[in-house]
């Protein structure tokens, strides 16, 4: 068997990122696909969420990715691999609350490192890939729906709406208003 149970022993040792449990098993959580050693010093996951391994080729064999700080393999995940998990989260959760500290969190890095790091390969911050993201969605949602401005900022992960429509418009040069009668224009010619 693969997969071994979340005992109350290990869930302590999880908790308390307790060194000498190490070399007795690793963790992986469903929600990040990612996994690590007792001791990684990440935020605590769910229990729920928790898959326990004898050792990291079972965790890699079921598609877990290596912690980033904690290096369950001895080998650093390549920033590629990493910024893409970093974008696939945000592209899941960008109707969240999403910061910096918490993707850091998520991803097992540090807030400086992921800025830096998704920066240089992606040539936008992870804040600016938020937005991004937030704004396609809520082009979408105006496009194919009658929902109001501000319930179109709230499904998008933005319940500030003048915040909403002011960022709409510096990233599309119209206001969600003037966007949404533009594209009914276009679809009733």
């Amino acid at each position: 068997m693969l997969e071994e149970r979340v005992t109350d022993e290990r869930w302590q040792a999880i908790i308390h990122n307790d060194v000498s449990y190490d070399d007795q098993f690793f963790y992986a959580v469903k929600t990040t696909k990612i996994f690590c050693r007792p001791s990684c010093k990440s935020k605590p996951p769910k229990r729920e969420n928790v898959r326990v391994f004898q050792n990291a080729s079972q965790a890699l064999r079921e598609e877990f990715r290596p912690c980033k700080r904690c290096k369950p393999t001895g080998e650093r995940l390549p920033d590629r691999e990493w910024v893409a998990q970093i974008t696939q989260y945000i592209d899941s959760h960008y109707n969240e609350k999403l910061t910096l500290e918490h993707l850091a969190d998520m991803c097992h890095g540090s807030p400086f490192h992921l800025q830096r790091t998704f920066k240089r390969l992606m040539d936008m911050t992870p804040v600016e890939y938020i937005q991004k993201k937030r704004i396609e969605r809520a082009r979408e949602l105006l496009a194919h729906s009658n929902n109001q401005i501000a319930d179109v900022a709230q499904l998008v992960g933005m319940p500030n709406t003048p915040y909403f429509i002011t960022l709409f418009k510096k990233m599309t040069g119209k206001t969600p208003s003037e966007y949404r009668q533009l594209n009914v224009k276009q679809q009733t010619t």
